[in-house]
């Protein structure tokens, strides 16, 4: 999402190399740089406005002037001022303390991923807080809204008070409040009409549902692509309902991220979450420092780290860990790693996590063609038999061809498969022979390059 406004940036660090220092000429000629990438990502014109006069301010304070290295003293300085833009501290924290069951109020423009985030924010409440959760759709307006919420509430494991499309809005939320009371919730979300814009009649039944619910939460979902138009919906929400917070979705798409430099500084209310994925765990706290470093090609290596405990079984790392100490490794191991990698959103959203250095030789390569040849190598697997799993060995011309039918592809990508899980075997027998170093500096050798050659 912030490809641009990364290159930009990158950009204009280079530019201060060799120099001595920040001075008025230099820091100026940057400050444009910096104020272009910001209104191509659709940043709103008040916080570029703020955001360029406190970086001038520092860059030209004390604490840099004189730095041998101004091109790092420059990161650091608009690192943190982006930071402060979109808050200070890690914003994913709910204000629970009330008498149970804590109401928390969804609110937002329609095709926002409202519902969505019901079900998201109530697995994340399930599964990390240990809260009983308890959903309610007061759309009664959007065919199959209800439905909808109801499937993706069973799909993560809370549970849901049914409602009608003939029933009124404050009807059905006090029905689910009265519910979650006598059946001790811990947590009540309510999801509420969108609209496709801002009129009096929405904004009126969402006051209403606010003044029967008086929920300890207010979240405004908003969509990350729709930019600077966003800003301004949330504006206009802010001024009808008392909001917390906000959820920003779709932040994995190729928007151009305005909304979440803008949002904080516009509302005054902190980005509490983002969604980061279509599926239903694809919902993390919001850490503007971890954000920033992004914008600034750091990386997010600790999302990598936490997206792979969250999704990597750990007892089948481990039975493959002792099965490599062994020496063995066949295709169904090789399968279970494409599959892991797959579920932690597949190739680019992990190199999107990197390093802009580190992730530099991976996106020459065509990513649209790699992540399909991962599809690819992973059916060619699943059309074979268990024992050719176990015994790559048995893969002669015949059972290659029909190995090839069953996936369709051509036998020589077959062949291929088979070349690039014989390289990957031989550098896990690296691993019985004690031979980790040598396995590793052949490995950067090669570079991740590699790992995407057709």
């Amino acid at each position: 999402m912030f490809q641009n406004l990364t290159d930009r940036l990158g950009r204009v660090i280079k530019t201060m190399r060799g120099q001595a220092r920040l001075t008025e000429s230099n820091t100026a000629e940057m400050l444009r740089e910096v104020r272009l990438a910001l209104l191509e990502a659709d940043v709103a014109l008040p916080v570029i406005k703020e955001l360029i006069g406190r970086i001038k301010d520092k860059a030209l304070g004390e604490e840099v002037v004189g730095s041998l290295t101004p091109g790092q003293a420059l990161v650091g300085v608009v690192q943190k001022e982006l930071c402060a833009i979109m808050g200070e501290g890690v914003q994913g924290q709910l204000n629970l303390a009330a008498q149970p069951p804590a109401v928390i109020l969804m609110a937002g423009l329609q095709g926002a991923g409202k519902t969505t985030s019901v079900a998201k924010l109530a697995k994340w409440l399930k599964d990390t807080q240990k809260k009983k959760v308890l959903t309610v759709s007061c759309d009664v307006y959007r065919p199959a809204a209800i439905a909808q919420l109801k499937t993706v509430s069973e799909q993560v494991g809370v549970d849901f008070f049914p409602s009608s499309e003939n029933d009124q809005p404050t009807a059905i939320a006090q029905g689910a409040l009265d519910w979650a009371k006598r059946h001790y919730h811990d947590v009540l979300i309510v999801d509420t009409a969108g609209r496709l814009g801002i009129d009096e009649a929405m904004m009126q039944e969402i006051a209403q549902l606010h003044k029967t619910l008086t929920p300890i939460e207010t979240l405004f979902v908003v969509d990350a692509m729709l930019g600077q138009d966003a800003v301004n919906t949330a504006k206009a929400f802010h001024e009808t309902l008392p909001l917390t917070g906000v959820i920003l979705t779709k932040l994995d798409g190729d928007a151009r991220g305005g909304a979440a430099l803008s949002v904080k500084h516009i509302t005054g209310v902190p980005i509490k979450f983002a969604g980061v994925a279509e599926k239903l765990d694809g919902l993390e706290p919001f850490d503007p420092e971890r954000m920033a470093n992004r914008i600034l090609g750091m990386g997010d290596i600790l999302a990598l780290v936490e997206q792979a405990q969250k999704t990597v079984d750990i007892e089948q790392a481990q039975k493959l860990a002792e099965k490599v100490k062994k020496g063995g490794f066949d295709l169904n191991d090789y399968r279970m790693q494409i599959s892991q990698m797959r579920q932690m959103g597949g190739l680019s959203n992990l190199i999107d996590k990197l390093p802009a250095q580190m992730a530099q030789a991976a996106q020459k390569a065509d990513m649209g063609l790699a992540e399909k040849q991962v599809r690819r190598t992973q059916g060619i697997i699943d059309s074979m038999t268990p024992e050719e799993r176990r015994k790559p060995e048995l893969l002669k011309a015949s059972r290659k061809r029909r190995i090839a039918a069953g996936a369709g592809v051509q036998v020589q990508e077959v062949n291929r498969m088979l070349a690039q899980f014989e390289q990957m075997q031989g550098m896990m027998k690296q691993f019985k022979g004690g031979k980790m170093a040598r396995m590793m500096s052949g490995f950067a050798a090669k570079g991740m390059g590699g790992m995407f050659k057709k």
